[in-house]
């Protein structure tokens, strides 16, 4: 090649990156300008439901681009599928229960005020807090809670499968911020929309929401009491039976199909399902419905009327029950008798924060010493299993731990 045709070939490279760089640089500029224009087109929507046009130029005050970080987790598909054992592990674990106890503690006036105008129990109400916002502790964190008008703006904006649902929710979190129960430097929600320490849609708050303290504001973002009884009005308005449970964990007998769909507990009973702590059933008249989430060697329940309540808050099996098993655990009563199908020596609460924390120190994890194992978790125990030579499943398992504290 000569010295002229290489010159020539430089030139040609750096201008084709300058273009790529020109572009890259371009299209932000470009979606920010469309979505200036999807806001101020917005506006006339908005004023054309009721909301005026000061409380709307106050919301989106400052908002001038999406929010790319909503569009992350809104197009983010986990590649792993949470097993029962590891959805229920992060959940009703020791130091969720603990704190639930001392709320229950705490707030023994507000509860039982909640507990007599909704009869819904307080540690169902605690375990939704709980399940939620970890009993508040998420509204504080800024990589967790966005300004609302934004990040539903962004999804209007930019997410055609959530488009109407985000329009729909945005109008009404203005109305919210209309009706005054919010400062707008507070209107704060998840990625999504979900909003406040029990974590409602605006719709939902609208139809539920509940100034228990008497301060004229349904503030579930400040108030506990206004929060804790908004799930109760939800719960309560969608059929809770006060003083029930939301089911019982039960025995399978081995080599028997099982018919699907709800039937009383003593039909149960008579084709051998009996309770796992060898009690009777309260009320056999009641109805109830099987559930194996983690297949028949693991626990099994029969699910009475109050678990498809809780679904009305989340409609997930796997949610409904880590509400009802975390109640109980902060209660004090039950605990299961059967195990998950965990294919490991289950760790503590504290073991979980320690193995974080020496995966950190390695300088394989990065994330919040928060006892949880989530995608993060896993990632930083598989590259350490690899260079141990152990099998990369990523389980935060009795063996990784010790491992880690030989290194």
């Amino acid at each position: 090649m000569t010295a002229s045709r290489a010159a020539r070939g430089f030139v040609a490279v750096k201008l084709f990156f300058v273009l790529i760089l020109a572009t890259s640089f371009s299209a932000p500029a470009f979606a920010d300008a469309g979505f200036q224009r999807w806001i101020r087109d917005f506006r006339s929507v908005a004023t054309s439901q009721g909301i005026s046009g000061a409380v709307y130029d106050q919301a989106f005050r400052g908002v001038t681009a999406p929010d790319p970080t909503v569009l992350e987790k809104a197009r983010y598909q986990p590649e792993f599928r949470a097993e029962a054992w590891e959805y229920f592990d992060n959940r009703v674990q020791e130091a969720a229960i603990a704190e639930g106890r001392q709320k229950a503690r705490e707030l023994k006036p507000w509860l039982d005020r909640i507990e007599q105008q909704f009869g819904v129990s307080r540690y169902i109400l605690l375990a939704i807090w709980s399940i939620e916002s970890n009993y508040g502790a998420a509204l504080k964190r800024d990589n967790v809670m966005k300004n609302l008008p934004q990040a539903l703006a962004t999804l209007a904006y930019a997410d055609k499968r959530r488009a109407k649902f985000a329009r729909t929710q945005l109008l009404a979190a203005l109305k919210i911020l209309q009706n005054g129960d919010v400062r707008p430097d507070q209107l704060t929600s998840s990625w999504a929309g979900a909003m406040g320490h029990t974590q409602f849609i605006p719709t939902s708050y609208q139809a539920y929401g509940v100034d228990m303290d008497g301060d004229g504001r349904r503030d579930i973002w400040n108030s506990v009491p206004d929060a804790l009884a908004t799930a109760a009005n939800l719960l309560r308005k969608n059929g809770w039976r006060t003083g029930e449970t939301w089911g019982y964990e039960v025995l399978l007998p081995r080599g028997r199909k099982f018919p699907a769909g709800s039937m009383s507990l003593k039909r149960w009973g008579e084709i051998g399902v009996v309770r796992a702590n060898g009690k009777a059933y309260p009320d056999a008249s009641r109805n109830a419905e099987l559930k194996v989430p983690d297949g028949r060697e693991g626990p099994s329940f029969l699910m009475t009327k109050n678990f498809f309540v809780i679904k009305r808050y989340n409609n997930s099996d796997k949610y409904a029950l880590a509400v009802g098993l975390l109640a109980d655990a902060i209660q004090g009563v039950g605990g299961l008798v059967n195990d998950w199908n965990r294919p490991f020596q289950r760790l503590s609460f504290s073991e979980t924060q320690e193995l974080q924390q020496r995966l950190g120190a390695l300088g394989y994890y990065d994330g919040e010493i928060d006892g949880k194992i989530g995608g993060g978790s896993r990632e930083a125990i598989r590259q350490f299993q690899a260079r141990m030579g152990l099998t990369q499943d990523g389980h935060p398992s009795k063996e990784v731990l010790q491992r880690l504290r030989g290194r």
